[in-house]
């Protein structure tokens, strides 16, 4: 897995550029604001972001006045990350699993966003998900994660998509093609992928798989309490005041340590 993280760090923020990390951000604290108990410190909120990829969310966590430390399996996205952040002392970076890192410290916020919580697509690494989540969060600290939800992929399931983008040193085209295995609830993505740069002939051809698992909300809510942890809201993904439903592919669950 590591390697197909490695490759995709080199073109991941072209690919996503016009990701609202700012808004998620801000929405993502929204929630956990609210839900913290007691509220929030005066003093900066600590964030442990699991899946921190190259930083995208770090950055406007960062500017909204909290400190991050920021986990991926990818050595390469967490030195993207770093550079993103130029050393900001209110920032740091390393390399590590979700499933399985122990920092010894507690955080009043743990964030894994951008479906980090759907590459778990075994049972036992969910459990570890959410069980490293319980370690590293204070008593009424918060995690706060989304996820693909069930109901929403199968009511639309995944199609083939074609992506093109460019800027000024880079050239990509995305071809993406999901192979759906209902009976355990998980889609393998298939992507080629076309690279240049701009004003050469050539082009490089690169293939990678991404397993996706797709969940259902009881069996969150299932995992989150026999890691210790009590389930609070699930909200459709950047929405609030209900429930998602077969309407909504994404959703956001909010889990808070007693």
């Amino acid at each position: 897995m590591n390697g197909v993280f490695d490759a995709y760090a080199r073109y991941y923020d072209l690919l996503y550029a016009d990701k609202d990390y700012a808004g998620e951000t801000a929405y993502v604290l929204d929630l956990a604001r609210e839900h913290l108990q007691p509220p929030a410190p005066a003093k900066p909120l600590r964030i442990l972001e699991l899946g921190c990829g190259t930083g995208g969310h770090a950055e406007h966590f960062v500017a909204a006045g909290c400190t991050v430390h920021g986990i991926d399996r990818s050595p390469e996205m967490v030195v993207r990350a770093a550079q993103r952040l130029h050393g900001n002392a209110a920032a740091s970076f390393e390399t590590g699993d979700a499933t399985s890192i122990d920092l010894g410290r507690q955080f009043d916020l743990v964030v894994a966003l951008f479906h980090v919580l759907s590459y778990q697509t075994e049972d036992a690494a969910v459990a570890a998900f959410f069980r490293t989540a319980a370690a590293h969060l204070r008593p009424g600290g918060v995690v706060v994660f989304d996820f693909w939800h069930g109901p929403g992929v199968d009511a639309d399931p995944p199609a083939t998509r074609v992506r093109r983008l460019s800027d000024a040193s880079l050239n990509v085209l995305r071809i993406a093609e999901p192979t759906l295995h209902p009976e355990i609830h998980v889609v393998d993505v298939g992507y080629t992928l076309f690279f240049n740069i701009p004003g050469e002939a050539s082009w490089q051809r690169t293939e990678e798989t991404h397993r996706m698992r797709y969940f259902f909300l009881p069996e969150l809510r299932a995992a989150q309490r026999l890691a210790g942890l009590d389930p609070v809201v699930c909200l459709p993904w950047l929405a609030s005041g209900r429930q998602p439903d077969r309407g909504d592919w994404h959703a956001v669950l909010v889990g808070r340590k007693p």
